[in-house]
């Protein structure tokens, strides 16, 4: 008997990351890569980080940073979080607040608090891989999320005569892959549909500081609560996190919703992790009231400045056929490549004759199209390595 044989029928649907397997090649030296959606390491608050680790271990705090602690998170960092999401017109209180372990840890737990088998989740087409992998383990069907109006979904539940549409989920500010942002009528649009459908919208905020150009939009949840009047009537839930602004490596996300959603949680975290470490939440905390106002504002010139050069070295250096999203913020470029190319091959040939790497687009695709398709990350290169980068790609395309 294999061990395998074992195993639940949900482990079928786990597949490994394709970016995570493509991170593991990068080693080689003279790699110029594209690939990981990740912050710069030079840009990350350090010295913040060693003070606040260095008071969080010290003999008044020592106690309560290496003790076990309560599933919804350290008080004072939900408090900030309270502030900060009332600065971006999101009212609620310290019970609408869960602390998690990375925002990917509540991507998880929404999959599991919302999906029985065969039910449907409303994704983008192409959507982040992450919520793909987290919603694939409880057996749902994904169907294309059409803001202004997705009758296809519900016919095609209503039809089969079993599951519902539970949720819909998507990133509205610069989305990973492809770097794009909902506009205001779409994002009215979307809660409309949610209400016609009676479903859930999950709100993916991992990017929503990061804008370079143009006017902020309201989030989808400060949106249904000016028409709801109190997050306790409202139907969205907001995922934050700290991975794109302070660290990635302390994994610390948070959740906004109804009471009721948030105490459902609580009893997942509870079953999973207890909590998220408590010093890692006490050193967010305490970089977060220092220098949240004023790192922000230099990621944005930073990250600004390589945008700008990737989508000049994509005009100078791309053929003819290759079109590119224009982001207004966030980390990525999406690329759709001439008809009839593959972007896994694509990355096969780059890898090997200019050692360039970037993610192919396919793996983004819940039914697996996309495959002349493409997505680049400019936040982890300098911008002369960005133009040498897309120069070097742009003479694999031409060959």
């Amino acid at each position: 008997m294999s061990t395998k044989d074992l195993f639940a029928t949900r482990t079928s649907r786990m597949k490994a990351s394709e970016i995570r397997e493509l991170l593991k090649l990068l080693d080689q030296p003279g790699i110029i890569s594209f690939a990981g959606g990740i912050p710069d390491p030079a840009l990350f608050p350090a010295e913040g980080f060693s003070a606040a680790f260095q008071s969080a271990l010290g003999p008044e705090s020592q106690a309560q940073a290496l003790q076990y602690s309560v599933s919804e998170g350290y008080a004072p960092l939900r408090e900030w979080v309270v502030d900060h999401m009332r600065e971006i017109g999101i009212e609620c209180g310290l019970d609408n607040i869960l602390i998690t372990s990375g925002s990917q840890q509540a991507l998880d737990y929404l999959g599991k608090l919302y999906l029985s088998p065969g039910d449907t989740a409303l994704v983008g087409w192409p959507t982040y891989l992450g919520a793909l992998a987290a919603f694939n383990a409880y057996e749902p069907r994904f169907d294309r999320l059409s803001i202004n109006g997705n009758r296809r979904a519900a016919e095609y539940n209503a039809a089969a005569g079993e599951g519902a549409v539970k949720f819909a989920y998507l990133s509205p500010d610069f989305a990973n892959p492809t770097g794009e942002t909902v506009d205001l009528r779409g994002r009215e649009a979307l809660l409309d549909l949610a209400d016609e459908l009676n479903c859930a919208v999950i709100e993916d905020g991992a990017y929503q500081a990061l804008r370079y150009d143009g006017e902020a939009i309201p989030p989808v949840l400060a949106l249904e609560l000016a028409r709801k009047g109190a997050i306790e009537a409202c139907r969205t839930v907001y995922c934050g996190s700290f991975s794109k602004t302070l660290s990635p490596g302390l994994r610390v996300g948070w959740v906004v919703a109804a009471k009721p959603v948030i105490s459902q949680l609580v009893l997942m975290k509870q079953a999973a992790d207890l909590h998220s470490a408590t010093i890692n939440q006490m050193a967010i905390d305490q970089v977060a009231r220092a220098s949240f106002d004023t790192h922000i504002p230099m990621l944005r010139r930073v990250y600004g400045a390589r945008r700008d050069a990737m989508l000049d070295a994509l005009a100078t250096y791309m053929p003819d056929g290759v079109e590119w999203t224009k982001p207004e913020g966030g980390m990525f470029i999406w690329v759709t490549l001439p008809k009839g190319t593959d972007g896994a091959d694509l990355l096969a040939r780059a890898l090997d004759s200019v050692k360039v790497a970037f993610v192919p687009g396919q793996a983004f695709f819940p039914d697996g199209s996309g495959v002349d398709t493409i997505r680049l990350s400019f936040s982890n290169s300098d911008e002369a390595t960005i133009r040498e980068g897309i120069r070097r790609l742009g003479d694999v395309l031409r060959a």
